[in-house]
């Protein structure tokens, strides 16, 4: 039985590989997919890419764990812990959330003027390397099926 990760916001889907960030890039958390918010000064709304409790949740960063006990890493940019002032909090840790819910509000240009990557890589935790399946590519939208494991 597969489980389908939907994409947490509007962007380019791109693969992990593409990731300025060698953990990410060669998927030692887990597999998943990235998504490259578009370029705008405008605030983006990081949605639930799955239903389920918030296990750990950061300015840059949230863990939700499923129902199933599938975990799903959400980082928002690359380098950008400890930048709190980038992002305005949706939700709180311990929450129990559905799909679509906010998490997060960042604007990707704000993350981008400091010289680092605003790509949004999701993960499911501990999946194995090259285990993302059905994997979007190119534009997507919130909550559209961005991939399955």
């Amino acid at each position: 039985m597969s489980t389908e990760i939907l994409a947490p916001l509007q962007g380019r889907a791109i693969p992990l590989s593409e990731v300025p960030d060698p953990v990410f890039a060669a998927e030692m958390v887990g597999a998943g997919v990235a998504i490259e918010p578009p370029d705008t000064d405008e605030p983006i709304t990081v949605v639930a890419p799955i239903s389920g409790a918030i296990v750990k949740l950061h300015p840059h960063a949230a863990v939700i764990l499923s129902d199933a006990g599938i975990g799903v890493l959400l980082h928002v940019g690359i380098d950008t812990v400890g930048k709190t002032d980038l992002f305005q909090m949706q939700a709180a840790e311990g929450d129990r959330i559905e799909v679509g819910q906010p998490l997060v509000t960042f604007s990707p240009n704000a993350i981008r003027r400091l010289g680092l990557s605003a790509a949004v890589p999701v993960v499911v935790m501990d999946s194995a390397p090259g285990s993302a399946q059905h994997a979007a590519s190119g534009a997507v939208t919130a909550g559209q099926v961005l991939f399955s494991i």
